[in-house]
């Protein structure tokens, strides 16, 4: 699955007009964005979008495939609902799914002028592509070109194990200035680019070359969605329900409007929904009277986080986690102490939710080595040997990754497919070669 042919629509005069009024009311907020273009699509259409990350056009891959599935029938079982789809570019696009009521699309258009303002104004998305939506067919142009000339089998087989190394990305590398560079734009070591290293310095071939740096580029788009969900889908529901209790929605429009807010937060136990979360907490900005467009502007999900979750937001019970000891056996088994509550929010918040992979050592004559640096969450290793063969498939020498286990160093090493774990209970090995 890579692209389809999508039956989208232009918004029907009423909707048009709502359109209209919602952005005018948002401006009149204060939110700034580009151009808001809306389009209308079935709820399958919409499931194959959300497959494709939003855009109409990419790669072919299984991988899009089995997120569609897996969508359709979520919605099938009564799992999930996808009301839109943002996607940050100028002019900003949005896909309406064309069966909600009206006073759906009235919520989900006021959404979107929260999400489209974050996209312009937060700092994480001030490099990124606004021009994806052509930049994306221009990859798909270029993947089919391989196609054509090494075989479909040949390409989508490689496509995939490069596909599973996209977060071995430096998430915080412009915010910090790591990207540094020596002679004619290499990366220098240690990096937290593995994949841009490999790009620059893997020996591939031109095509795979290409087809590495496409999912480079797109994984580099995505990154700023994956850093800042929280704070993002809470400013979206925040405006949004200032926009519509302002006089947008009709008095018969009400309880529908509850009923799909309360949906979209509702928190199910021991998760954490980032609508729920991110709308607490700025609402929770807003009683203590911080200027509410400048925290906009500055955070992600983490330093949101850190900089919002105090004592006082913690006793108003916006957020439930549940006690880790034996504590939990008394009372409603909820953590109250704001440090806990914090540090472990943060914990799975830490670089994006991905294990902080650095690349330490890279020569063709001794093992490329990996360092994982351990911040208290523990790798799963038979994933971890996945990604190190994926890695080896690409670089062609040995490649070594070291970490930590219940507090005691461990090594995978792969060479030839085949990964060696060295313990200090023994040696244990899989053979992935197949």
């Amino acid at each position: 699955m890579g692209s389809r042919a999508f039956a989208s629509t232009s918004l029907t005069p009423s909707l048009a007009n709502w359109a209209r009024r919602i952005e005018e009311a948002a401006r009149g907020h204060g939110l700034d964005f580009f151009p808001l273009k809306f389009h209308c699509v079935d709820a399958s259409d919409v499931h194959a979008l959300a497959a494709l990350g939003g855009f109409p056009v990419r790669y072919p891959s299984w991988r899009f495939g089995m997120e569609y599935e897996r969508l359709e029938k979520a919605h099938g079982w009564g799992q999930a609902r996808i009301y839109e789809l943002v996607i940050n570019t100028d002019p900003v696009v949005a896909w309406l799914v064309r069966s909600n009521v009206e006073s759906e699309q009235k919520l989900v258009m006021a959404h979107v002028c929260g999400h489209a303002d974050f996209f312009r104004h937060n700092t994480w998305f001030a490099g990124t592509d606004r021009n994806m939506l052509a930049t994306m067919a221009r990859h798909a142009e270029r993947m089919r070109e391989h196609i054509e000339r090494h075989g479909q089998e040949r390409v989508e087989r490689f496509l995939d194990g490069v596909l599973c190394l996209d977060n071995l990305l430096d998430p915080y590398r412009d915010q910090r200035s790591r990207w540094a560079c020596s002679g004619a734009g290499t990366l220098t070591l240690p990096t937290y680019d593995v994949l841009a290293w490999l790009v620059e310095h893997a020996p591939l071939e031109d095509w795979e070359r290409d087809a590495t740096g496409i999912v480079l580029a797109e994984a580099r788009y995505f990154l700023p969605q994956r850093l800042t969900r929280i704070v993002n889908e809470g400013w979206a529901c925040y405006w949004h329900s200032r926009i519509l209790t302002g006089g947008v929605l009709d008095a018969s429009e009400i309880i529908d409007f509850a009923d799909c807010h309360s949906g979209a937060t509702q928190q199910g136990p021991g998760r954490i929904n980032p609508y729920k979360l991110g709308l607490a907490l700025w609402r929770h900005a807003e009683r203590r009277g911080d200027d509410l467009f400048r925290l906009r502007s500055l955070h992600d999900d983490a330093s949101f986080v850190d900089a919002l979750v105090d004592e006082e937001f913690v006793a108003s019970g916006e957020i439930a986690l549940p006690v880790r000891t034996r504590r939990a056996q008394a009372g409603d088994g909820r953590e109250r102490d704001p440090r806990h509550v914090k540090e472990r929010l943060l914990s799975q918040l830490a670089w994006g939710g991905a294990p902080r992979i650095e690349l330490v050592e890279a020569q063709r004559t001794r093992d490329l080595r990996l360092v994982h640096r351990h911040d208290g969450r523990d790798l799963n290793l038979e994933r971890a040997g996945e990604t190190l063969a994926r890695v080896e498939s690409l670089w062609r020498a040995p490649v070594v990754l070291e970490t930590i286990e219940k507090g005691s160093p461990r090594q995978l090493r792969c060479s030839g497919g085949r990964i060696e774990r060295d313990e200090s209970d023994g040696e244990a090995s899989i053979d992935l070669a197949s």
